[in-house]
């Protein structure tokens, strides 16, 4: 299954695999329900709540994966930081399905 994340103020969709976009709900403080959404007056709140949650997990599993042979939530989050960035800027809701 796949998630989309979108907002008016972001001209990119962002596309995840369920399960990845699943973590990062729950990354960002949401239970994970799909479909779902945040408000405008939320986004800020719960983009640093996902850096937060990013930071913490590249510091726990810095280690771990010497080889690079994996990809990381840090770098998965990276097109959803930049559209919660932009809602937040914009002041505009994000929804996903």
């Amino acid at each position: 299954m796949l998630i989309t994340f979108t907002t008016d103020a972001h001209t990119n969709n962002v596309m995840m695999f369920g399960d990845v976009a699943q973590t990062m709900l729950k990354m960002m403080g949401h239970s994970g329900t799909v479909p779902g959404a945040i408000l405008a007056a939320d986004v800020p709140a719960v983009r640093d709540h996902l850096a937060a949650s990013i930071e913490a997990e590249k510091q726990l599993h810095q280690e771990t994966d010497k080889e690079g042979k994996h990809v990381s939530m840090a770098h998965r989050a990276l097109p959803l930081l930049e559209l919660l960035t932009a809602a937040a800027k914009e002041d505009c809701n994000v929804m996903w399905r």
